[in-house]
């Protein structure tokens, strides 16, 4: 027989399990809302010094005279610019908030795991900016560029320029995040360290296949360096799962 006494006793217990739920809930929007205001903030602060920035990306081209479209052109690619200078800078407080929020709930050996991952992605992504603007953008640009300059006087719209380099920006940061899909694999024992080496045959081909669809440029030599990145990174990750799991 079931009595008001016990109909209440049940009521409290589904109440206490389901508030550490909310909590988690109310904590997460928390972290949300502090990223968003940083990016706000950082936003704002990379529009103030936009013309800097605007340097830095125009560095890879020396020998190429910009212009604009319409009299609004410039304006909106600096905003664009602001914003995502914004998200980028804050990234690794935005991976602080999220290691903040997964390790109470995580166990040591869970902790182990996937804080250094988080922290790799992160340098990682970093590597990818730098290898794409010390090496794919200059390679792109030079050889695009060479190849028409006696016939045609080498004039861009900004705009279309940066439009140029995010891509190369953001295809080159997430292709840099192969070698911490590959090790996530081989801790959840979906695929091994050996099955991964025994299909680099397949990888040339998908990596060059890759290298043809994420590089906003058709020229060859962006691709053959991008496809070369992939495998290097490819097999980096399968040595570094080699060594994890030995």
């Amino acid at each position: 027989m079931v009595t008001n006494s016990d109909f209440n006793f049940k009521n409290n217990e589904t109440l206490t399990l389901e508030l550490p739920f909310t909590e988690h809930i109310e904590e997460l929007r928390q972290r949300c809302f502090h990223i968003f205001w940083i990016i706000v903030l950082l936003t704002c602060v990379a529009f103030l010094e936009v013309k800097t920035l605007v340097e830095i990306l125009q560095f890879p081209v020396s020998n190429v005279k910009f212009f604009q479209l319409s009299p609004g052109d410039f304006f909106f690619s600096t905003v664009k610019i602001s914003f995502y200078t914004g998200i980028l800078l804050s990234s690794p407080f935005a991976v602080g908030q999220l290691i903040l929020f997964l390790v109470p709930g995580l166990t040591e050996r869970e902790t182990k795991t996937i804080l250094p991952l988080l922290l790799s992605s992160v340098i990682l992504f970093g590597l990818g900016l730098f290898f794409s603007y010390y090496a794919l953008i200059p390679a792109a640009l030079n050889f695009l560029l060479n190849y028409s300059d006696e016939v045609i006087e080498p004039f861009l719209s900004f705009d279309q320029y940066f439009e140029f380099i995010l891509g190369l920006f953001y295809s080159t940061g997430l292709a840099f995040q192969i070698p911490i899909i590959q090790i996530l694999l081989g801790l959840l024992n979906i695929v091994s360290a050996k099955q991964m080496l025994a299909a680099w045959r397949y990888v040339i081909l998908i990596s060059t296949i890759i290298g043809a669809v994420l590089t906003p440029s058709t020229d060859p030599v962006t691709q053959l360096l991008f496809s070369m990145a992939i495998l290097l990174l490819y097999l980096s990750g399968v040595g570094i799962l080699f060594l994890i799991k030995n």
